[in-house]
């Protein structure tokens, strides 16, 4: 193969090792850049990580994940990571530009807020209703005045609901809250709900995400961030600057709770946030960020990879 150089993306390009350069993998393994994005149990098998050990580097989006794959392989396959690099994502320049662009923000939020309100969900899990559900019975009990707070939760499928879909929308029902959640097909523009929102709240369970790219899109909105100390989220949400964070499982409801009261009764706080987790993308989470971080990996495997 005359390739200097092969980037693998995602764990499960393993297998594609095997199927396409069949006797010729051994010479080619020196030459592989593994570019990783998952951290969910079920990509730890051999079928898909044998190799790892032999290629020229491993990349993969978080400290917390990259330290994740490192136990998990040594302790239940007995490999080795190769040398492991962590590079943080960035958010395009067409997202910033439409994140930037005042009146393009007010024309989309205005349109989503025709019939949708405050809170838009990246991970939804049963744990957030309940946070949200809770978070509205302590602005009752307290008699706060506060605008109408909604949970948007954008990722439904309308075609095929799933059992989980199912379950979250029976909660929905059950606890007759249907008029202040409203789920959204899945889709790949998020621009419009994010600049129909106040907060994001980003609720993955158990390690949570392995980066969180919807994270930084949100801030570049300049929206604060309510997210599980887990993952990649605690690399990039600050703790009380940009963001607040609860943890994971059961734990985490009434946290969240009283976070999304905090955030919806304190208008000024949430502003502040806000601005800081822009300014925040601005120094660290941009494109060109990514690109150097990119370039000075590739620089160092196709070092290895011709001595």
């Amino acid at each position: 193969m005359e390739a200097d150089l092969v980037v693998l993306n995602t764990a499960v390009a393993g297998k594609w090792l095997e199927g396409v350069l069949k006797e010729n993998v051994k010479q080619v393994l020196p030459k592989v850049l593994w570019w990783i994005h998952e951290m969910r149990g079920h990509y730890f098998k051999l079928e898909y990580v044998k190799h790892l050990p032999f290629v020229a580097g491993a990349m993969i989006d978080s400290h917390t994940t990259a330290e994740y794959w490192k136990n998990r392989t040594r302790e239940r396959l007995g490999i080795k990571m190769p040398e492991t690099y962590v590079v943080h994502l960035g958010n395009s320049k067409d997202h910033m530009e439409v994140a930037e662009d005042i009146v393009a923000k007010r024309v989309l939020r205005e349109h989503v807020r025709e019939s949708l309100g405050v809170f838009r969900v990246g991970k939804v899990r049963t744990s957030f209703f309940r946070s949200f559900y809770e978070s509205l019975q302590l602005i009752q009990e307290k008699h706060q005045q506060v605008p109408s707070v909604h949970a948007i939760i954008v990722g439904s499928d309308l075609n095929a609901q799933t059992k989980f879909e199912t379950e979250l929308r029976n909660f929905v029902l059950e606890k007759k809250i249907q008029n202040r959640v409203h789920f959204v097909n899945k889709t790949l523009t998020v621009a419009p709900y994010l600049a129909a929102i106040d907060v994001l709240v980003q609720n993955s369970q158990a390690r949570g995400e392995c980066f969180g790219r919807i994270t930084i899109e949100a801030m570049a909105f300049q929206l604060p961030v309510l997210g599980t100390a887990a993952g990649g989220t605690m690399e990039i949400v600050v703790n009380g600057t940009t963001g607040l964070l609860h943890p994971t499982g059961k734990e985490g409801v009434t946290p969240l709770a009283n976070n999304i009261v905090k955030l919806a009764t304190h208008v000024e706080r949430r502003l502040i946030m806000g601005k800081k987790g822009y300014e925040r993308v601005k120094g660290l989470f941009l494109e060109h960020h990514m690109s150097q971080r990119i370039s000075l990996v590739l620089k160092d495997v196709l070092r290895k990879a011709k001595s």
